[in-house]
């Protein structure tokens, strides 16, 4: 599967291949098939397995690059997404999305530790009512990134490991997660997004 956008951003620039190549000469339209190939290949969406369970599960594609215990007993868990990486998020766990907000920001290097606090973000909480808890997650724009895309609006339902968005070349997503979490995964760590564990019910 391939997200809309890249389809759209591929002709764009086949496109502009024919344009070079039949105005000026052949060999002018490579970088621009070059691009184009890369587009397709960025913004591929493959289907993933979600695990059954009271599990949290990785919202992107990418490698753990800091798990930090926050002032209010929340731990954060950063995930950085290079620019290989699947960039289409997915709901960590299922439920309501009780609020969203983006902030706009900076556009600093996406593994740093400021990347969470400066940059351009979107930050949704979604919450499981049944078994009365919510995990917050942040959409963090990168160095390259300049668009945080979020398909959901306060008051939808999602389910685990469902679609809800992605961030464009290059970012970062922390998820916070209550007491009631054991986390699983280490720093270091690679993880899929709708597939990876990141923590289990207590």
């Amino acid at each position: 599967m391939l997200v809309r956008d890249g389809v759209y951003y591929a002709l764009a620039l086949v496109a502009g291949a024919f344009f070079c190549g039949y105005l000026l000469h052949p060999w002018i339209a490579t970088p621009w098939l070059l691009l184009a190939a890369f587009c397709l290949y960025f913004f591929r969406d493959p289907e993933r397995q979600i695990p059954d369970g009271q599990v949290c599960v990785s919202p992107a594609d990418g490698r753990v690059v800091q798990i930090r215990q926050e002032a209010d007993l929340r731990t954060r868990i950063s995930v950085f997404l290079n620019i290989f990486n699947v960039h289409v998020n997915r709901a960590p766990i299922a439920g309501r999305i009780e609020w969203i907000e983006y902030s706009k920001g900076s556009f600093r290097m996406a593994h740093k530790e400021v990347a969470s606090l400066d940059n351009e973000s979107n930050t949704l909480v979604i919450t499981d009512q049944q078994a009365g808890h919510s995990v917050e997650l942040k959409q963090i724009a990168g160095l390259v990134a300049r668009r945080i895309v979020c398909n959901k609006q306060e008051g939808d339902e999602v389910q685990k490991g469902e679609r809800f968005g992605l961030i464009k070349f290059g970012s970062r997503v922390d998820v916070l997660l209550g007491p009631e979490w054991g986390i699983v995964v280490q720093c270091g760590d690679k993880v899929a997004g709708g597939s990876s564990v990141l923590a289990t019910l207590r």
